[in-house]
């Protein structure tokens, strides 16, 4: 059984340096012996404490540019070595190995390079070799060695030695378990950004890796443990953000804030839009004059599910968005900003959530997106596609009006986003009524209509919006019965990828009823 651990000989070589100082200071209090390399020895020694460079080690000095310095047995070994297997003492005592303790290595900023979108050499000459090496080799040899990926590590052994002048077993087992999880997510990312680099969409080995963000109280449920891990990539929307305010994010939270801020992208800044949802789905989304007229037009589409909702914006929040959002229950507002009044505003509502990105993310960008399955996962691209007008082919003998073909290209972005299959009826910008999730795309174009019937009551409206609206469909009619159950709603136009066997059903029958009808020749599942 493993026993407590005390440290007397410490290797410590570092990139990001805050805290080093004052802990190796607390190392040496503990009777520990310094080993460093580089810029870490320097700036120990510039500190005033004793250290020794690892070159005096191994007797060699760094070489290759730095490409070989700690691939030693001097270093290896004693990072290796059983202290209770005899044949292991009597190795390192022939060969002047000394044990070491404890090490702490923080990796090559390969991540930060690649994500910075660096050169091929520069990423490459940001790959660590010796770091993982050595970080490997303590975390199997758990038992006796302290192995630390970053000060944080450092500090818990510290507190420990602190406390019992030595490192528990447990806390030894845990931080052995944490360095083989953070060398398997840097290799996941030098192996997925080489083959991005060679094109390859299906390598035969793919990895995945992730840092914890924060400890969720549970999952979807609550029976369900869950954590919100980040991969680095810089991309604006709820992994980026900073939440000024309320209470801690959930699983579902942070699930629905992403469907909605990645909907808001799709929009663009162009024009002020809002996207409010629920349960991954948007219930309104609108474009307005301003933000609030926007917010206003989103939550008239179906006010009763944004009860409880996300809300997404595509400008700065202001004090009078601000103060309508708060007339109703809302878990969370996502925002490339807020004004000081905003903030104020929402500082009266403890449990809302506000988080401020740096920006919209971009729906063209590059991406992976995962989804595990029993035994594996999947992945694919993220769903990048883009439709224009230029890209739009009218099938129909009566083409779409300059307004027709303005909603038909927003109500086609806003379904993107929605569960599949889906029909979305659109108007003037903004979203009428949205079928979401049906088994039956006809059943998904009925809840449309039944969704927009019930705004139009609740505000005593003399009609539903869906008439004269348009329809967006994410996958073909394979029938006519959907469009023909569109048109009867009150849709003028209508928008579907086609490729269906029965296309030329589809087009009679939208000529017959009067319908302008466009295809994309894009399909936007999305399950």
């Amino acid at each position: 059984m493993t026993a407590p651990l005390k440290i007397r000989r410490a290797l410590i070589s570092v990139s990001d340096k805050t805290g080093l100082i004052d802990q190796a200071a607390r190392l040496r209090s503990h009777g520990a012996d310094l080993i460093s390399t580089g810029g870490t020895a320097k700036a120990l020694k510039d500190a005033g404490l004793p250290v020794s460079d690892v070159a005096e080690l191994t007797g060699f000095p760094e070489m290759m540019d730095g490409r070989v310095k700690t691939l030693h047995p001097a270093v290896h070994g004693g990072l290796l070595f059983l202290r209770d297997n005899p044949s292991h003492v009597a190795d390192a005592r022939t060969h002047a190995i000394a044990p070491i303790d404890l090490i702490c290595v923080n990796l090559y900023p390969f991540e930060a390079a690649a994500q910075s979108g660096a050169d091929f050499e520069t990423c490459i000459e940001n790959i660590d070799i010796g770091g993982p090496a050595m970080l490997r080799a303590a975390a199997k040899n758990y038992a006796f060695v302290a192995c630390c990926t970053d000060m944080s590590d450092v500090a818990a052994v510290l507190a420990e030695l602190d406390a019992n002048g030595e490192v528990s077993p447990a806390t030894l087992r845990r931080l052995s378990a944490k360095t083989f999880a953070r060398t398997a997510a840097y290799d996941a990312a030098i192996s997925g950004w080489f083959a991005r680099q060679n094109n390859e969409t299906a390598p035969d080995w793919a990895a995945l890796g992730g840092r914890l963000q924060q400890s969720l109280r549970y999952g979807e449920n609550p029976h369900q443990s869950a954590a919100f891990y980040v991969t680095g990539e810089r991309r604006p929307g709820v992994s980026t953000a900073r939440q000024l305010q309320g209470k801690e994010l959930s699983y579902n939270n942070i699930n629905d804030t992403d469907a909605a801020y990645e909907l808001i992208g799709e929009l663009g800044a162009d024009t002020p839009a809002v996207a409010i949802i629920k349960h991954a789905n948007p219930c309104g989304v609108a474009l307005g004059a301003d933000i609030i007229e926007a917010y206003t037009k989103a939550l008239a589409c179906d006010p009763t599910s944004a009860f409880g909702g996300i809300v997404a914006l595509n400008r700065p929040l202001d004090e009078a968005t601000a103060k309508v959002i708060t007339d109703i229950f809302t878990e969370v507002v996502i925002a490339p900003g807020a004004s000081a009044g905003a903030e104020a505003i929402f500082a009266k509502k403890k449990n809302l959530r506000l988080l401020i990105t740096d920006g919209l993310p971009d729906p063209a960008a590059a991406g992976i997106f995962a989804k595990t399955v029993a035994g594996g996962f999947l992945l694919q691209d993220r769903d990048a596609g883009r439709i224009t007008r230029a890209d739009l082919k009218v099938v129909t003998r009566r083409a779409p009006t300059e307004q027709e073909l303005s909603d038909l290209l927003f109500a086609w972005r806003v379904a993107k986003h929605v569960k599949s299959n889906t029909i979305v009826y659109a108007k003037d910008g903004v979203t009428a009524g949205i079928g979401a999730g049906q088994m039956s795309r006809i059943d998904s174009a009925r809840i449309a209509a039944r969704k927009a019937e019930d705004a139009a009551e609740a505000a005593g409206w003399p009609e539903p919006r869906t008439k004269g609206c348009v329809a967006a469909s994410d996958a073909f009619f394979p029938f006519p019965d959907g469009l023909l159950q569109a048109a009867s709603a009150g849709a003028t136009a209508i928008i579907q990828p086609g490729g269906s066997i029965r296309d030329e059903d589809v087009i009679a029958a939208a000529d017959e009823a009067g319908l302008a009808m466009v295809f994309t020749g894009m399909r936007h599942f999305r399950h």
